[in-house]
């Protein structure tokens, strides 16, 4: 009751800071936005059983961002102060006017901004309490230790909490607020079998702690993935089906969010740059954005401009629907602001509901990816290569694991080659998705 209290204290602050600045710029013959992120939280980081780090955060960013004639000036400061806001203005003014014209620039259309109240239940506080998250994260790495005797050491195990509180204010009259909670708990522990180590990792997050997975339930799947790979094997180059497990399935479609992002799109510098409207992925495939999932990790009921957020299509029956903008870009190129200033929301990609097992037999044979690393994506060519480590199938069944490995192949390839998607969804990112089996990729081996 007393963080609730307290945290109601601060964004009635904050929503004050917002109408001070919006009223020193009265007369100045200007328009102006003014955002606020205060971000309060703990973590906690243990490893064998021994705390190793505690942090307590309270940060906050105050960015004043002023349009005099179409020339803008932005200050950003964590000083809150009367003194401090002054000034942060009249550098911003002053900025702006040094700066070159640009038509484009300015606040957003009035008909886009949010209005139209929404609760999308984002805010779950939890009594910052020492013990009890230390106690999260030990049981955590415990219960991996208890699952099997090879599990013989620890990377780590953390408790993170945190509050957000968001406030958004411009001279068009809009001035709006809201708050949020996410809270995580991770694990990374060690096996080792006949002199060889291999690690792995599991987590869980959420917006409410009652929403986490329990440690037992983290730490033995920790220590079950770690267990997994062990007596991995190399594997010759071969070409091959491949899936990607629902845990690291969702990078494939982060590459597109930067394919269709307002700026790669404008200066041109994207291999969908001909693409709008154009099939990209299989008929079957659909993505749809929604913001305004009660709970969900990626939603918000404003974009950084302000701009209403709006549930839409992305990816319909296979064809590339929209471009993600912010208001800028989109004068540029002739039409409005998606929403998407900052990112993207709740992904939600389509699956063909069978489940992971029948994903495996309906592969037969090929290779499971569990793991990626590297960052050997080209986003104007869409050239694909990354290191990854996985399990052979054959017979639609786990074989053995296997590492040191790359992967490559054309991104516009490998999403009209997607196969088919089960329905092991992974919730833990704002893309949400199940293991995606592709007809045929380039693995390098021995």
């Amino acid at each position: 009751m007393q963080l609730i209290q307290e945290i109601e204290q601060e964004k009635k602050f904050l929503i004050n800071t917002v109408k001070k600045i919006l009223e020193l710029v009265k007369g100045k013959n200007c328009s102006i936005e003014v955002s606020i992120k205060k971000t309060i939280g703990i973590n906690i980081n243990i490893r064998n059983n021994i705390t190793e780090h505690i942090e307590y955060n309270r940060d906050g960013a105050l960015l004043i961002t002023v349009y005099k004639q179409f020339s803008k000036g932005s200050v950003s400061s964590k000083d809150f102060s009367l003194n401090s806001i002054k000034n942060m203005v009249d550098k911003a003014l002053n900025i702006a006017k040094y700066s070159s014209s640009d038509f484009f620039s300015g606040l957003p259309e009035l008909d886009l901004l949010y209005s139209q109240k929404i609760d999308l239940d984002l805010f779950h506080p939890l009594e910052f309490n020492i013990n009890n998250s230390i106690n999260l994260a030990v049981a955590a790495e415990q219960a991996a230790f208890n699952h099997d005797k090879r599990i013989i050491n620890s990377e780590g195990s953390c408790f993170n909490s945190h509050i957000n509180i968001i406030v958004f204010g411009n001279s068009l009259g809009m001035l709006e607020s809201y708050k949020s909670t996410r809270h995580s708990l991770y694990t990374c522990v060690i096996a080792e079998e006949n002199n060889i180590m291999q690690r792995d990792f599991d987590y869980s997050v959420s917006r409410k702690i009652e929403d986490l997975d329990a440690s037992e339930i983290i730490g033995k799947k920790t220590a079950t993935r770690a267990i997994a790979r062990l007596g991995s094997k190399k594997i010759k180059s071969i070409k091959s089906p491949v899936i990607f497990s629902s845990n690291i399935s969702s990078s494939l479609f982060s590459h597109l969010v930067k394919a269709i992002s307002g700026y790669y799109v404008h200066q041109k510098s994207t291999l969908l740059i001909n693409d709008f409207k154009k099939n990209i992925f299989p008929n079957w495939l659909d993505i749809e954005e929604n913001p305004h999932i009660k709970k969900g990790l990626g939603s918000k009921p404003f974009d950084g401009e302000g701009v209403a957020t709006r549930v839409k299509n992305i990816i319909k029956n296979g064809v590339l629907e929209t471009w993600l903008l912010n208001s800028y870009i989109a004068r540029k190129m002739k039409t409005v602001s998606t929403g998407n200033a900052g990112g993207i929301y709740n992904w939600f990609i389509k699956n063909k509901n069978l489940s992971f097992i029948e994903l495996l037999k309906k592969m037969h044979k090929g290779l499971l990816i569990t793991e990626l690393m590297g960052q050997g994506v080209d986003i104007i060519s869409g050239n694909y290569s990354r290191g990854a480590v996985g399990f052979w199938i054959d017979h639609g069944q786990i074989q053995y694991p296997v590492h040191e490995i790359t992967i490559s192949g054309n991104l516009k390839n490998m999403w009209k080659n997607i196969v088919s998607i089960s329905n092991d969804i992974d919730e833990r990112t704002n893309i949400q998705c199940g293991s995606i089996l592709i007809s045929e990729m380039q693995i390098s081996g021995n």
